[in-house]
């Protein structure tokens, strides 16, 4: 497994999660790790992403201010700090990483991606 991902679970809008995603292999050593989403009946959509070097961030316009992603290298871990959720944020959230060396500038796009996580169901109630 390259990818594993853990910490969703049910919450109360203006609630908080923090999501992990355990890396391996290959994975590990990629050069950009993400989260995307993907919410009943849409497409699978980017939600956050950090560069292996520099450690540069980025996010989705829905989530800035609310959604912090970090890793921790000496326990190749990924997270993303949920708060102030909302129901429009209930979605199974999975992990990725992007090995190729133009990741970083296809961040977004599902096609960037070598390795998903099995992904994780975050439900936020209203």
């Amino acid at each position: 497994v390259q990818l594993q991902a853990s910490g969703g679970g049910l919450v109360q809008a203006g609630g908080s999660l923090r999501l992990s995603c355990a890396a391996s292999g290959r994975a590990s050593n990629s050069y950009v790790l993400s989260w995307f989403r993907q919410g009943p009946g849409t497409e699978r959509r980017f939600v956050a992403a950090i560069k292996r070097s520099g450690g540069n961030t980025d996010y989705a316009d829905s989530v800035k201010g609310r959604f912090t992603i970090s890793r921790e290298d000496a326990k190749n871990t990924l997270y993303l700090q949920m708060n102030s959720l909302k129901p429009e944020d209930t979605a199974v959230y999975y992990c990725a990483a992007g090995r190729r060396s133009d990741s970083w500038s296809y961040r977004y796009l599902v096609a960037s991606v070598d390795y998903w996580g099995q992904g994780t169901l975050v439900t936020v109630s209203s």
